[in-house]
């Protein structure tokens, strides 16, 4: 149990005000890097609550056509019906429809939405073939199954939701896929774990204190190299402003960003989840540089920075965030590849 005498004083803070009056042309950030073999990703998402998750998707299916990720399967750390639904809406839309989805089917965990309901708007207007979180496979069996099939130390997760399924899979036991537990069987298959979470070096954050017994569990037991990428990362990086302005039809990542943006009465979103998946499938640098040391987690899903030589880092800034921004932008306007 980590004490918690620093927890006094701290007050969350919430969204910051978006800019007014933003106007910039997205600039590229050098070329992609050359890579041997695409990184296999394992997407985990609570998909709904916010919609830099759609964004952030959007991002590692860019990343798939350009033959850098090989995406494995699309998780739901929410148990709101129609996570799943609006993450194949989003992987059919990109023309890979099959892509396995798994949700949370245990007791507890998290039941959240956005209060003006994009999904549910969403969800009227393009194909999926799920259509609410109770057709999709249990997310933990899921991950065995695939961790199971796949090369020692090749898999990268990344993780921009709850920790619910982090916790869980940890807990598992062997089963039908492999003999191992699930700590046994995420430190033989998983290389790294990147982590859309907790605010550094200290403070509250939305993803760690919606299930914060899992995430404490899960940072006290992960037995692999985790980065974080915490919220005042994303908070800095604003998109989705170009994308609302180009003239994409029947796009539903335009579609998001656009209803939300009117909700919102906002013209730019931040991008907490996007910066995960950038450093997931292109890595730190050039875009950040890394402070090692150990993330500790109280019950209460408040996080402390600790000097440690532990496998935990967290992004700190390197490049300019305008920087960051356009590269994020440009890969959040990926159009369907015509397979």
């Amino acid at each position: 149990m980590i004490k918690t005498f620093w927890l006094f004083g701290m007050v969350y803070i919430f969204m910051m005000g978006c800019q007014q009056d933003k106007i910039r042309q997205v600039r590229v950030v050098g070329p992609a890097p050359d890579t041997q073999e695409p990184v296999k990703i394992i997407f985990d998402t609570d998909m709904g609550p916010d919609y830099d998750d759609a964004g952030a998707l959007t991002m590692l299916h860019a990343f798939a056509d350009q033959g850098e990720a090989d995406i494995l399967a699309t998780m739901a750390s929410n148990k709101h019906e129609l996570v799943a639904p609006v993450i194949n809406l989003i992987n059919t839309y990109f023309g890979r429809p099959n892509i396995p989805i798994g949700v949370p089917k245990d007791t507890g965990g998290v039941h959240s939405t956005s209060s003006y309901k994009w999904p549910e708007m969403i969800v009227q207007h393009y194909p999926h073939r799920i259509q609410s979180n109770a057709e999709a496979p249990d997310a933990v069996a899921l991950y065995r199954e695939i961790l199971s099939q796949e090369a020692d130390q090749s898999v990268t997760i990344v993780t921009v939701g709850f920790l619910t399924n982090m916790a869980n899979l940890l807990k598992s036991g062997p089963d039908a896929y492999s003999t191992l537990d699930g700590k046994a069987l995420v430190q033989k298959k998983v290389e790294k774990l990147v982590v859309m979470g907790g605010r550094f070096p200290g403070g509250a954050e939305f993803n760690f204190q919606k299930d914060s017994l899992a995430t404490q569990y899960m940072v006290e037991n992960w037995p692999t190299y985790i980065i974080f990428s915490g919220f005042e990362i994303g908070e800095k990086i604003l998109t989705g402003d170009v994308l609302v302005t180009r003239d994409f039809e029947n796009n539903p990542i335009k579609d998001i960003y656009q209803f939300s943006f009117e909700k919102e009465e906002a013209d730019a979103r931040m991008s907490w989840d996007q910066t995960a998946v950038l450093v997931a499938v292109r890595g730190v640098s050039p875009y950040f540089d890394l402070k090692p040391g150990y993330c500790l987690v109280d019950e209460h899903g408040y996080s402390q920075w600790a000097d440690s030589t532990t496998m935990h880092r967290y992004l700190i800034e390197k490049m300019p965030f305008q920087a960051v921004e356009d590269t994020i932008e440009k890969y959040m306007m990926h159009q369907p590849v015509l397979r």
